[in-house]
């Protein structure tokens, strides 16, 4: 049997996908980054399963522990506490070891809070960078806004409520007008979407929030190339063929973009 790497609700429990829950009543067993957290989403969704720890400070003990069951045939499940292991969650290490055992691995995708935050911030287009968590050091954090500044593409990152405020701050500094949305608590009850510009947002966070944070950075204006800028100006001149105000369909995709507005309206003309 393959090892199977199940995606996981990012925050409310039904979004989990039926070939996940089939994939965790059949396993033999189910790695978890954290049993408690596991047992919840297995509780709601009335599910039996013999479940075993597998976070960053065992991994390379289970890993070594895991790999001749899987040789013997048993059905192994992965799971983290949210999203799909092996993404800035415990899993990569048991997934290429494996692969290289020749081990056949099989993904059951499904929440994402990078591209849930992406779509819900309005920032994102056909391209993005995912950053994982961002710098703790001051001097670390400054370099990657720097070397941010001409990405002419959306970012995406994690980031804990307690240093939130001390980031968009440091952003702030560097690009005050660059688009931003701070998306908190995804998909749970008390989501929250704050988009605006860096500077503006800062102070928003200035006291730490509650809940799970991801961050979106939106394309650094002015800093894209010319067929780019074509392929803009040709979905202004779709949305005015739709019947949106050529001004309202500039400011729109200016925004998912990072193209300039004033550049989108005149070229549309």
């Amino acid at each position: 049997m393959p090892l199977a790497i199940c995606a996981t609700p990012i925050g409310n429990l039904d979004d989990v996908t039926l070939r996940v829950l089939g994939e965790l009543r059949e396993a033999d067993v189910v790695l978890c980054e954290d049993t408690r957290r596991t047992r919840i989403l297995l509780d709601r969704h009335e599910i039996s399963a013999r479940l075993t720890s597998y976070h960053r400070h065992n991994e390379a003990a289970r890993t070594a522990q895991i790999l001749p069951r899987l040789e013997a045939g048993e059905r192994i499940a992965l799971v983290s506490d949210a999203g799909l292991p092996g993404l800035n969650d415990p899993g990569a290490r048991l997934i290429a070891a494996a692969l290289d055992h020749g081990l056949p691995v099989t993904v059951l995708p499904g929440p994402s809070a990078v591209e849930t935050a992406l779509v819900a911030s309005g920032l994102g287009a056909e391209r993005y960078q995912f950053l994982g968590y961002l710098p703790r050091g001051e001097r670390a954090l400054a370099a990657l806004w720097e070397e941010l500044a001409r990405w002419p593409h959306a970012a995406v990152a994690f980031e804990s409520p307690q240093r939130i405020g001390r980031s968009l701050a440091a952003l702030s500094r560097v690009m005050p007008e660059r688009r931003v949305a701070v998306c908190r608590e995804l998909t749970k009850r008390f989501e929250e979407i704050v988009r605006g510009k860096a500077a503006d947002v800062a102070e928003r966070f200035v006291e730490p929030p509650k809940g799970e944070i991801t961050v979106v950075l939106g394309p650094a204006p002015g800093e894209v190339d010319p067929s780019g800028e074509q392929e803009g100006v040709s979905a202004v001149a779709e949305l005015v063929a739709a019947g949106v105000g050529r001004r309202a369909a500039a400011d729109l995709v200016a925004r998912l973009t990072g193209l300039p507005r004033n550049t989108l309206y005149r070229s549309s003309l």
